[in-house]
């Protein structure tokens, strides 16, 4: 007796194309009514941010490349909508990336988590901050766009843990790093263009912005403000001392390439190249304390590593100094450097009114919302004097914290580290990143202000980089997580 058997319909509901039929319709119908309502470019940020998007939930890397990415080309941007509040591209992209660990978490593809001695600090530091933030309810009126932006500084402070958990090898270090020096690169010389165009040009490219939350209208800044005196390049960073702070922090992170025998890039001209990219875009943003802090790291990688490099010093030195084109620049910097310029003794004024907020509320600051004396104001150039403010000293400490636990860390290891030719690039440009941002941080406040979320993530991205270089240094020199 032969059986026979007879296929089984499915009865799916609903079937698959129906489905991707209602997709398309779907895409079909929000493609045209943001064509109608907000043009084409907005379009087709809009699909590539959802395309960006799926793609980056498939990976942590490309989550934290995406983060990257926003940070050095659009910052500032923001979605072309509102929902209940207006998010900017860098809180979905942070979001997104947080998602897709936890997701990970769930699936079971982790397992444990991976530790550093700078953990326990970075989380009393967050903690501190939270406290500082609800203890200062009492004077501050809560708003939703206050939450947000303390939300997405915490979110910031973590981003570090997320570089750590994810450069477990030093193959995914090294990815890391390449993809942020070109993302640089690419930033630099969308400055270095938008600044050799004629002004009428960059103004109404920079104007197309508005649509993604850019400021419009007359976008474009000079030296102290005055349309008289030199342009300042600004790229898509708003703030000429904002481009000066991160094009600081990539041009430390390629002039450690310059000493390694084995660069990321494979040889050593490109990184020549793209310190000069850098370099020259950061000397015509005017941005004094950054570019202090890179000739400061410059100066401590040729002693540390690479004497020869002292030569190169030495000639940058003498085309600013020679160079009629650079006159301009000499004089705006000796001015600071003598205190006669405006914006320099407008410091020393903030510098005087941040310590006496201080005095007034020493232990946990006046929280991240406003001061709570009228003849009192929550603002000063000097990262570390704001952190005070915001937090007193006690979040101020427990910052101290993080950075001398990291610091002492990657010194216990430096020496391992730096034999290692195949580590040594990543570590000692990590750190000396880490450095250019702790110098600038002296002088200006954007890597802890919470109008400047992108630099904020910026100074911890960097920090969880030197974390992992340090982890990476410390495993025996057989662990296959130092393979490349």
């Amino acid at each position: 007796m032969q059986l026979t058997t007879t296929p089984q319909t499915s009865t799916r509901w609903p079937p698959a194309p129906l489905l991707l039929g209602a997709a398309i319709a779907v895409l079909a119908v929000l493609a045209g009514a943001l064509l109608g309502y907000a043009g084409a470019l907005v379009t087709l940020a809009v699909f590539g941010a959802l395309a960006l998007v799926l793609w980056a939930l498939a990976s942590l890397e490309v989550a934290l490349c995406a983060v990257l990415a926003i940070i050095t080309l659009l910052p500032f941007g923001t979605l072309p909508f509102k929902f209940v509040l207006t998010l900017t591209l860098l809180d979905v992209a942070l979001a997104g990336a947080l998602l897709v660990y936890l997701c990970q978490w769930m699936a079971g593809y982790r397992r444990h988590l991976l530790v550093t001695p700078v953990h326990a600090p970075l989380l009393a530091f967050a903690m501190v901050c939270v406290v500082a933030f609800v203890s200062a309810l009492a004077h501050t009126a809560f708003t939703p766009n206050l939450a947000r932006r303390f939300v997405e500084f915490l979110l910031s402070v973590f981003f570090a843990v997320l570089v750590v958990e994810h450069a477990r090898t030093l193959r995914a270090l090294n990815r890391l790093l390449r993809v942020l020096l070109l993302l640089g690169s690419a930033s630099a010389t969308i400055a270095l263009a938008l600044y050799l165009l004629p002004p009428a040009t960059s103004e109404r490219g920079l104007n197309a912005l508005g649509r993604l939350g850019y400021p419009t209208g007359s976008v474009l800044r000079y030296v102290e403000d005055d349309s008289e005196n030199a342009q300042r390049a600004i790229g898509t960073a708003v703030d000429p001392n904002a481009l000066g702070g991160m094009l600081a922090v990539l041009g430390a992170l390629t002039a450690a390439q310059l000493a390694a025998a084995r660069p990321l890039a494979g040889r050593r001209w490109p990184a020549y190249l793209l310190l000069a990219l850098l370099a020259t875009t950061l000397l015509l943003t005017y941005s004094r304390a950054a570019m202090a802090s890179l000739l400061i790291v410059l100066l401590g990688i040729a002693l540390l590593q690479q004497r020869r490099l002292l030569w190169l010093l030495a000639l940058g030195a003498a085309l600013v100094l020679l160079l009629p084109q650079a006159q301009a620049y000499v004089l705006h910097f000796g001015a600071g450097l003598r205190g006669e310029d405006l914006a320099t003794q407008m410091r020393f004024g903030e510098y005087k009114d941040a310590l006496e907020l201080i005095g007034r509320y020493p232990f946990l600051g006046v929280g991240f919302g406003g001061a709570p004396d009228v003849d009192l104001y929550l603002g000063v150039s000097s990262a570390y004097l704001l952190m005070a403010e915001q937090t007193g000293l006690l979040g101020l400490a427990a910052f101290a914290l993080v950075l001398a636990t990291t610091l002492g860390w990657a010194a216990g290891h430096a020496r391992r580290a730096l034999h290692n030719t195949a580590l040594a690039p990543a570590w000692l440009g990590a750190h000396a990143a880490l450095l250019a941002a702790l110098v600038i941080s002296i002088f200006d406040h954007y890597f802890v202000h919470l109008d400047f979320h992108p630099l904020q993530t910026l100074f911890w991205l960097v920090l969880g980089l030197a974390l992992a270089a340090t982890r990476l240094a410390s495993l025996p020199a057989g662990d296959a997580a130092l393979s490349t």
